[in-house]
């Protein structure tokens, strides 16, 4: 946030109705369960998803630079719903008409100022299945910098307000831990991580598996296989699972 730019506040929370949402919609779903019972869910869905079936991508990006450790890059944005800074994977909605590839080259762009190439796509996976049918693919993008390049600018849309914040591969894990001074992003005050950054917090240490692994792999210069996507197969990967 810049010197002269005010902290994000919640003025008023209150029902929304159909006809006032743009982006969101409710769904009543009618199911019959494993032993014949009907059943209702209620169930909140994006009115924005297209045709790919897939409504958002996260950016995992790999910063090399001749000179310095390679890295990755995270986001600070304000989230009205959780009214929190949340610590993020750069990440956006599909576009018509775009693939997720395209579309993580795209916001990493936007949101961030840099441009790679992309190294691999994940499944589909879930933050809140019991929830939501939102879904979104993990698109790891790799970032060549030369000596003298500087930060690039980014190009945020008209309300967007994001911090950048670049951490050496190595550092990731006990940086969101706090182990390397300083207070872990999970800790800070009005600060929650996002499930994409983590697969499985523990309530009390705060281990953050899926950046771990993230963190492992990319170190060894490996990207991660996912083998065959699991919705091909009817399955969905919970990211909190």
């Amino acid at each position: 946030m810049s010197p002269t730019a005010q902290a994000p506040k919640i003025r008023r929370i209150s029902p929304l109705s159909p006809s006032e949402a743009k982006w969101t919609q409710l769904n009543k779903i009618e199911w019959t369960d494993q032993t014949g019972r009907d059943r209702i869910w209620e169930a909140a869905s994006r009115k924005t998803r297209g045709k790919t079936g897939i409504d958002a991508v996260a950016i995992a990006p790999i910063l090399r630079h001749p000179s310095r450790p390679a890295s990755t890059l995270l986001i600070l944005q304000y989230r009205p719903p959780v009214q929190a800074m949340c610590v993020e994977f750069p990440a956006g909605l599909i576009d018509e008409g775009e693939s997720p590839e395209q579309a993580a080259v795209r916001e990493l762009k936007e949101e961030t100022g840099y441009e790679g190439k992309v190294l691999d796509c994940s499944p589909t996976i879930v933050a809140d299945p019991g929830l939501t049918d939102a879904n979104m693919q993990m698109v790891t993008i790799e970032v060549n910098l030369k000596e003298g390049d500087k930060e690039p600018e980014q190009h945020l849309d008209e309300g967007e307000h994001i911090q950048r914040v670049i951490v050496p591969l190595t550092e990731l894990y006990d940086k969101l831990q706090g182990r390397l001074g300083g207070t872990a992003f999970s800790k800070e005050e009005g600060t929650i991580v996002d499930a994409s950054q983590s697969e499985d917090f523990d309530s009390e240490v705060n281990v953050f598996l899926w950046v771990d692994e993230f963190s492992k792999h990319l170190i060894r210069g490996t990207i991660i296989s996912y083998g065959n996507n699991p919705r091909e197969q009817g399955v969905l990967v919970n990211t909190r699972s």
